[in-house]
């Protein structure tokens, strides 16, 4: 069973957060270029996934997901499976896994030519716990000729969706907390067996919003991470209400305090 239906291309990739290796990449070529001689020659062709998330339960063995060329020239594309875990302190660590296995790995694409490949996974699934994983998907580069004194580099792009192997009792279990109002931090920990993302925190008193934070931080199980929400202004010490609001529409509330 698959969730999202919405493709992740080049242009909403800049808002998804996922475009870290673009970004280094740009900044690389525009010190390079005044530094070298380094140029950019060309940034690659524009493609999308779907499902930008995707989701299996304990009895899919595989799952189908759409590669999408809507450039005009050929492309081609290498996938790669980590296991995803993240550290205590909710920083990610990835590691290349054979668990699950994409077929083919390698694809080519002709100019807006779309392709349905599969992910399969290979290892027995936790009947407690969720499987996490990352599905990154990147364009393999051309090989350019130098022009001139001019290095030609060309640009690609790298997108990196989650997978979830989920199997009925895995749920997620948070605690939040109030660590600096003034600094605007909020400490949330997952003691669950299954994922949370964070896509919105409020923290009240009565009907006066003192703090809000929006996005999209996942905490996996073990994880804690530090979420900034900037103070509205000046708040007394004493009770208040957090608010959290989670990627499947549910929200838990927390019963806080200030110093």
């Amino acid at each position: 069973m698959a969730s999202g239906s919405r493709c992740l291309s080049r242009s909403n990739a800049l808002q998804s957060g996922m475009t870290a290796p673009l970004v280094r990449s740009c900044a690389f070529l525009l010190v390079a270029s005044a530094c070298c001689g380094v140029v950019p020659s060309s940034f690659a062709g524009t493609f999308s996934v779907t499902p930008v998330r995707i989701f299996m339960t304990p009895r899919d063995r595989a799952i189908a997901v759409t590669l999408i060329n809507e450039g005009d020239s050929e492309i081609a594309l290498q996938a790669e499976i980590n296991t995803w875990s993240q550290k205590p302190d909710g920083t990610d660590e990835l590691v290349p896994t054979e668990d699950m296995v994409l077929s083919p790995p390698i694809i080519k694409l002709a100019a807006k030519a779309r392709q349905v490949v599969r992910l399969a996974s290979l290892k027995p699934p936790d009947p407690n716990r969720q499987l996490t994983y990352r599905l990154i998907v990147t364009e393999v580069p051309e090989a350019l000729k130098p022009s001139g004194a001019t290095i030609d580099v060309q640009v690609t792009l790298s997108l990196s969706m989650p997978v979830f192997i989920t199997p009925p009792v895995a749920k997620r279990e948070m605690d939040c907390r109030v660590q600096n109002f003034s600094a605007g931090e909020i400490v949330c920990r997952n003691t669950g067996s299954a994922y949370a993302q964070v896509r919105e925190l409020r923290l009240t008193r009565s009907d006066q919003l003192l703090a809000r934070f929006e996005g999209g931080a996942y905490i996996l199980p073990g994880a804690s991470k530090t979420l900034k929400a900037p103070p509205a202004g000046v708040a007394a010490s004493g009770p208040a209400k957090l608010t959290v609001m989670f990627d499947d529409g549910k929200a838990e509330a927390f019963d806080v305090s200030l110093p």
